[in-house]
């Protein structure tokens, strides 16, 4: 009997199997056998699995000299790291940190090799609570793999897509609550941030925050376990930050895995002390009867004691952006500029930064196949450069399709988490133009997912920077050469315009202004980062550039959309440095530098005035939106910098004038 040609069977004559069939033997080149092999080592099913586990390889050679961790064994790192943790969760009425141990409940037999670790104070003891008396299980800088498996074990909503991402839910809230978010008003606070009108920070006390900060790591130390991440933002190694996020969920833990810079396996082993700490405590709400609390959410910043908490809320955002908010408080202390902003750099090192509003393609026009992606959303430029705060990206994925954006498609892959995404409960295919939960479908990866990220996320000091508004109102050029003061007057105010429907279903602009093209995230006044970025320019030679992505021949409704392509070659004469060496004129009212021609783009379009045929409904519109432009900037003109207030006179004469 033949197989496949290649060797020959036959039923042996002598030796019968107990079943009294013969026993099939090969022949030629015994390709044939019967696959036999000694039994595994195991004598329980649990042995088995224990064997199929690897444990990690040895980590990187410490450092004898180096770190809280350093030239100590296995188990007294694995000690220090939970007594560190420990602290963190401490409670201030009570003698002790919680009893933490390491690894997961449902894995008993392997939790119970683990260190017990129970941190102790000197403080008063007001009772004994029953989260006390019980260990606390820790679940440390989990790999995507595991919390892919805590997720799908665990939380409801959780679904693996079919290219891998993992689908979660975010709860009742699928955005940011902006007003429930408040900053501790001390000594600290007190004189450097920026209190009243206009300012997104909201005051509360030291009081408020600390009974909020004891409900949420009271129900943290309730859990049988707990989520921490020990990681670091900003890729500048001179300035970055140690930061540690305790939370219930293993959806917010992997999404701060991706979103924060990944320490190595020696950066974790001496990570110390964290330099901030975040208490998320999820869907667990904050008491509404306490002072200051306008709903059951609150999102609490206390920047002398370095913590945040969250109460009521699960939208992961808030992480990401509360300590973005943290970066535009600490940074500018060191000198070092926190900017909202994409980056990315060409082949011989020019570096651009790229700010605009949702809409006015900053994603789409930062993300160059030509040039290498620095970041799409934080930076900070300091003494030696410019470098992305985060390790990750947050897209969008409302009407997401691969024609538009491969780069974002292809990065939803595994480990990519996604939010609050519909998708088919078969084949588990997401359909990103379904918004039966949110609008505000997200996508976060690490940076690395994007084929031309340069990693590490650092770059030289930018040579242009780069303001993108969306103007519907058809008035602004489609690129405009700004002054050191005009940059300083436009990066204040922040403008893009929307299209909004009014009641009686006629659409028109409507004018949006976000100082710094990020006011809900600035800690400081808008005129102080405006005044840093003036200094950085001039000291480095930057220019600024005002780019119209929006209308042009007439408002939304009556005009035309520029043309992508068209603002794609505006773009790259920027980067190029040929717009530098263009014949420009000066507009009215605003009174900004426009070339008279480039190559590639119509000179007819340059000017907006050409493309309007009616010329008065031109200067109308004009008018309009510089009595805009200044009726914002009204919250900034009162406000000093520079001596003898020269700086603010010199930034407002930059605006519309009329």
């Amino acid at each position: 009997m033949a197989a496949n040609g290649n060797a020959e069977f036959s039923f042996a004559k002598h030796g019968s199997a107990r079943n009294g069939l013969s026993k099939i033997q090969t022949q030629k080149n015994g390709i044939c056998h019967d696959d036999s092999a000694p039994p595994v080592k195991a004598q329980t099913i649990d042995e088995l699995h224990s064997l199929q586990r690897k444990k990690s390889a040895p980590t990187t050679p410490i450092k004898a000299t180096e770190g809280a961790f350093a030239a100590l064994s296995e188990e007294e790192r694995q000690k220090q790291q939970l007594q560190s943790i420990s602290a963190s969760l401490a409670s201030l009425t009570r003698e002790t940190g919680p009893k933490l141990v390491k690894g997961d409940p449902a894995r008993k037999s392997e939790t119970a090799k683990g260190h017990a670790v129970h941190h102790h104070y000197h403080a008063p003891t007001i009772s004994v609570s029953d989260s006390s008396l019980k260990f606390t299980h820790v679940l440390y800088n989990l790999s995507p793999a595991e919390l892919y498996e805590q997720a799908i074990k665990y939380e409801k909503g959780s679904f693996i897509t079919s290219t891998g991402a993992l689908a979660t839910l975010s709860g009742a809230k699928t955005g940011r609550s902006p007003r429930d978010k408040r900053v501790v008003r001390d000594e600290t606070t007190e004189d450097d941030l920026w209190w009243g009108k206009g300012s997104p920070n909201i005051e509360m006390d030291e009081h408020t925050f600390m009974v909020n900060r004891e409900r949420a790591v009271d129900y943290l130390n309730s859990l049988d376990k707990v989520f921490v991440n020990d990681q670091f933002l900003n890729w500048d190694p001179e300035n970055r930050i140690k930061v540690r996020i305790v939370s219930a969920r293993a959806y917010h833990s992997l999404f701060m895995h991706n979103m924060c810079i990944r320490p190595s396996p020696e950066e974790l082993e001496n990570f110390g002390t964290p330099d901030f700490t975040i208490y998320n405590a999820g869907q667990f709400p904050c008491n509404r009867y306490t002072h200051y609390m306008t709903s059951s959410t609150s999102i609490d910043i206390n920047l002398s004691r370095r913590e945040m908490v969250i109460l009521g809320t699960q939208y992961a955002g808030e992480m990401k952006k509360g300590l973005f908010s943290v970066m535009h408080y600490l940074m500018p202390k060191r000198q070092i500029l926190s900017l909202h902003s994409g980056c990315n750099m060409g082949k011989d090192g020019d570096v651009a930064l790229f700010f605009g509003l949702s809409g006015t393609g900053k994603t789409t026009l930062s993300t160059d196949h030509n040039r290498y992606l620095i970041g799409d959303d934080e930076h900070c430029w300091g003494d030696n450069g410019v470098s992305n705060i985060e390790g990750g990206c947050y897209a969008k994925c409302i009407d997401l399709a691969r024609e538009k954006e491969p780069d974002i498609w292809n990065a939803i892959i595994f480990g990519t988490v996604l939010e609050n995404v519909v998708f088919d409960e078969h084949t588990r295919e997401v359909d990103y133009t379904d918004k039966s939960v949110t609008e505000n479908t997200r996508a976060a990866y690490p940076i690395e997912y994007i084929p031309n990220a340069k990693i590490p996320c650092v770059g030289p000091h930018p040579k242009n920077v780069i303001l993108l508004a969306c103007d519907a109102f058809g008035v602004l050029p489609p690129v405009s050469k700004l002054s050191l003061a005009q940059t300083m007057y436009h990066f204040i105010s922040g403008y893009t315009a929307l299209v909004a429907g009014t009641e009686d279903g006629i659409k028109e602009p409507q004018a949006t202004f976000s100082a710094c093209f990020g006011a809900a995230f600035i800690m400081l006044h808008p005129t102080k980062y405006a005044a840093m970025l003036a200094e950085k320019m001039q000291k480095h030679g930057a220019t600024g550039w005002l780019v119209n992505t929006g209308w042009s021949g007439g408002r939304y409704g009556q005009g035309n959309r520029i043309k992508l392509p068209y603002t794609r070659k505006i773009i790259d004469a920027i980067h190029s440095g040929q717009l530098l060496n263009a014949t420009y004129k000066r507009t009215e009212v605003f009174g900004l530098e426009i070339p008279i021609e480039m190559d590639g783009v119509p000179s007819e379009i340059l000017d907006p005035i050409n493309t309007w045929s009616d010329k008065k409904a031109y200067k109308d519109t004009l008018l309009q939106l510089g009595g805009l432009f200044k009726k914002n900037f009204e919250t900034f003109t009162n406000y000093k910098i520079g001596k003898d207030n020269k700086l603010t006179d010199e930034i407002v004469a930059a605006g519309p004038n009329f």
